[in-house]
């Protein structure tokens, strides 16, 4: 592992600071970058030994100048690309939103073009809000290839970096993995229309009642299964351009709120049944698992369990 340097833009975030959690205690070498210089999530998942371990550097995706001397001056082989601003930041200012999540996705995949091969593999975050409503799709599960129809600018951006990342690879041969997430919950999620299954279990951890703002069908990704599949994928060094599904636990909201009370006897927590998110839960991850040969997955009950320990 020694020889391989990874960079994890927007590290101080919840997948992020799994993903650093990961690396450290497999002997790679991370290099966190974030605009901002707060660890308070990586500092959640570890030791202040593990936290030295890892070269922390504050800076702006925005800034190709920045990203391209930091690819540089630290022989950066493997790219985690998390940095981005979420649906309510998007909505709320959209300039920003795009000059974070486009322009921002587009100075990393053009610096690693630059970097003349020393990148070996990028892996970046899509989303489920690239594709439409589950309306909008007749075939279950919903395989990776289908068309994209967002209803939201965080998708539309997420849409644009999809097909980013397939010029790159068609006009200059940078391949890629982008991993399309449903709702990630665990230790540091805390941020994000979605975050409310993750602070459900920190209500019911901290004897709080909580009510889940939304209801019906939903995918849920433990964080540290995330983080190893965006790991792997960056190591694949995938010779090509592609976007895949994530599936993992596949449940009604209300399932989740059932579950959790059974394991925390006592537990105040509700959903509203009559507000689903406008987002397919029924994916096909197959391209995933053909590139990772094993997608990591934690049991819901098992993840809820650790979460709360």
């Amino acid at each position: 592992m020694q020889e391989q340097t990874f960079l994890v833009t927007g590290a101080m975030g919840c997948i992020g600071a799994w993903v650093l959690r990961n690396l450290v205690r497999e002997g790679a070498r991370p290099i966190a970058f974030d605009l901002s210089d707060d660890p308070k999530r990586p500092r959640l998942l570890m030791d202040s030994g593990e936290l030295g371990r890892i070269r922390f550097v504050q800076g702006d995706i925005t800034d190709l100048a920045q990203v391209k001397a930091l690819i540089s001056e630290h022989r950066v082989t493997h790219i985690v690309h998390l940095a981005a601003l979420q649906v309510p930041a998007c909505k709320a200012n959209p300039s920003l939103g795009a000059r974070v999540n486009v322009v921002g996705t587009t100075n990393v995949f053009e610096a690693a073009r630059l970097s003349g091969g020393q990148v070996r593999g990028v892996a970046y975050a899509s989303s489920v809000a690239a594709l439409g409503p589950p309306s909008f799709y007749v075939q279950r599960p919903i395989p990776d290839d289908v068309p994209l129809r967002p209803e939201t600018l965080y998708g539309v951006y997420k849409q644009a970096n999809e097909h980013m990342a397939r010029l790159y690879w068609q006009d200059w041969q940078v391949g890629s993995v982008g991993l399309r997430p449903y709702i990630v919950y665990g230790i540091g999620r805390d941020q994000g229309m979605t975050s409310d299954i993750a602070k459900a279990i920190l209500a019911a951890a901290g004897g709080q009642p909580y009510h889940i703002q939304f209801g019906g069908e939903v995918g849920l990704h433990y964080a540290d299964d995330v983080a190893k599949m965006f790991i792997g994928a960056a190591r694949a060094s995938y010779q090509g351009a592609v976007a895949c599904n994530v599936r993992n636990d596949v449940v009604d909201v209300a399932e989740f709120v059932a579950l959790l009370k059974e394991i925390v006897p006592g537990a105040e927590v509700s959903c509203d049944a009559s507000r689903p998110l406008p987002f397919p839960a029924d994916l096909d991850d197959a391209g995933l698992r053909g590139i990772l040969g094993a997608v990591p997955h934690t049991p819901l009950e098992t993840a809820i369990r650790e979460t709360l320990s």
